[in-house]
């Protein structure tokens, strides 16, 4: 029997066994109940007749996902929630007058335990009360993904694909090709929906004309067009005294084509820029940026337009400058917990604005890091899970997120499944375009990763409408989960050749498993223990539904921008 069950495994890796429930879009399985649960039934768990022990809240291996469209991902529909969550809004419009304004507060290496609400805060020496106050008013995600480092990340939120189909896979480093030239965007259909649309701080999702903010629908950008460590650690000969103390290295980094300034641009226009940003001047780039912020969403109060507002800090990247005001400010005493200090400021002053605007009841804030702590370079973010940015192991992409909606979301937290580009989706539906919708305004060889996910947000005890959640290597599936359950056939480890110093998702070796790792992340939340040979009722399905995306990739190609293949 034993030889028989990895042979089992392969084959449904192959296509041989069906397919997961997924894969059939409308009929049900016959061991699942013949119509979806509705929110109402689910809030409490169910048990069904006679049998032993109960279902729970968003659990979906044994429930179809419908498909709504050829370009898109299936979903597991909620008939009582989604109308809940339209009363919800229509009542909303109704008194404002507009559709809501959406801000993504989008940090830069933070991790999933850095924060009060998720452990940190003072237990790890750097106090996050104003952040942690308005995540216990918010519906907090202890399972909402990103991409495994910064700028796929960012690049899934502006378009809703993840890595493999926008093809922005690694971060372009140093002049390096990028580029969102050519895909359909985020502020580019929220500024048709009729929105004002503002990015301010990172960017570094490509430097080419065609791929910068202003040119992908933003009307107005404030902020620089890479990374931090990009100004500033060929100038510091702490860090990098081979180059800062090597004139000819210097003037070689110096003269790479990249912009080295805190920038401006207007829709349309080039950037402008600045300032230099060094390690002198970077100390305050985020005070900056967040008075820039503070007068946009000044500007906004009594707006007849809702806007769009995607900020993204300097915050917390390696290299930290404090500046002054900071410098020691946290108990750790680090680079990186007086930046975290910061940071909460930062937020609280933005919730502040919003308040004295008059804005907040009418303004939905996606609270994330990009990925999950950079672990290479210490002092460095914290994670409860194994791994980090970089990898596909949890710790490299489980983002601290909350979602904050005063008067709207039911304070509450939900493991749902929640995938950044669900952001795309949710937002272009409060803009007026739900579920399908999407699927009309980009290319019909455009596939949509991205999930409408306004009814878990909005409804009271809503659920997520989430299946599964896939994770990748460049273009390459590495694992997905499904309810606790996540199938691995693609390894990264991180200490396999360099045995000292600090490694993490960026360092070692990828491996391939003979079959599949399965982890349960309920028991085994670090992943030590794969449990694919005991639970091979579980173990199938998972293949299944790997299967399923593979034909998704036939269908829709990887798309290949810039990677490490």
């Amino acid at each position: 029997m034993k030889r028989f069950i990895p042979a089992l495994l392969l084959a449904a890796s192959a296509g041989v066994i069906a397919a997961s429930p997924t894969v059939a879009a409308t009929s049900q399985p016959s061991a699942a109940p013949t119509q979806p649960l509705a929110a109402s039934t689910i809030t409490q768990p169910t048990r069904v007749g006679n049998l032993p022990g109960y279902d729970q809240p968003n659990q979906y291996l044994a429930r179809r996902a419908t498909k709504i469209a050829d370009n898109m991902e299936p979903v597991i529909e909620h008939a009582d929630q989604a109308d809940q969550a339209a009363q919800k809004l229509a009542a909303l419009r109704s008194k404002t007058g507009k559709r809501p304004n959406i801000l993504v507060f989008l940090l830069d290496d933070v991790g999933y335990s850095d924060f009060g609400f998720n452990g940190g805060g003072d237990a790890v020496g750097n106090a996050t009360p104003d952040v942690d106050r308005i995540a216990k008013q918010s519906l907090v995600l202890s399972s909402a993904y990103s991409q495994p480092s910064c700028s796929p990340t960012r690049a899934t939120i502006m378009t809703g694909q993840n890595m493999a189909h926008h093809g922005i896979q690694v971060p372009p480093m140093y002049g390096q090709a990028g580029g969102l030239a050519g895909l359909t965007t985020l502020p580019e259909l929220l500024s048709r929906a009729g929105y004002t649309t503002q990015a301010v701080g990172k960017w570094h999702m490509g430097e080419n004309e065609g791929s910068q903010p202003q040119n992908v629908g933003f009307d107005d950008f404030r902020g620089f067009l890479s990374v931090s460590d990009m100004y500033t650690e060929w100038r510091d000969p702490e860090y990098n005294p081979e180059v800062a103390l090597s004139p000819e290295r210097y003037r070689y980094i110096l003269n790479l084509p990249f912009n080295k300034s805190d920038v401006h641009a207007v829709k349309g226009g080039k950037i402008e820029s600045l300032y230099e940003i060094n390690t002198d001047t970077i100390k305050d780039l985020d005070q900056k940026w967040l008075d820039y912020t503070v007068g946009f969403l000044d500007r906004q109060k009594d707006a007849a337009k809702p806007f769009f507002l995607y900020y993204a800090p300097r915050a917390c990247h390696f290299d930290n400058y404090p500046n002054d005001y900071y410098r020691g400010r946290s108990a750790a005493r680090t680079n990186y917990g007086d930046c975290i200090v910061e940071v909460n400021d930062i937020f609280k002053k933005v919730i502040d604005t919003l308040q004295a605007n008059g804005e907040l009841d009418n303004t939905i804030i996606f609270f994330a890091s990009d990925n999950g702590p950079e672990q290479e370079v210490q002092p460095a973010g914290r994670t409860m899970f194994r791994g980090g940015k970089g990898s596909t192991w949890e710790g490299g992409v489980r983002s601290p997120f909350f979602v904050y909606w005063k008067g709207m979301i039911e304070p509450r937290r939900s493991d749902g499944l929640f995938d950044f580009a669900d952001i795309f989706n949710t937002s272009v539906a409060l803009a007026g375009q739900p579920g399908a919708a999407v699927s009309k305004l980009v290319p019909a060889t455009s596939y949509i990763d991205g999930i409408d996910q306004t009814s878990f947000l909005l409804s009271d005890n809503g659920v997520s409408n989430r299946r599964s959640i896939f994770y990748f290597w460049n273009d390459e599936l590495s694992a997905v989960r499904v309810d606790e359950f996540k199938l691995m056939q693609k390894v990264q480890v991180a200490d396999s050749v360099t045995r000292q110093g600090y490694n993490g998702g960026f360092s070692g070796t990828l491996q391939s498993a003979w079959t599949a790792f399965v982890f349960n992340l309920y028991s085994d939340p670090k992943e030590d223990e794969s449990v694919a040979i005991r639970h091979i009722p579980v173990s199938v399905p998972l293949v299944g539904e790997m299967q399923r995306y593979r034909e998704v990739l036939k269908k829709y190609p990887p798309r290949h921008q810039i990677s490490l293949k």
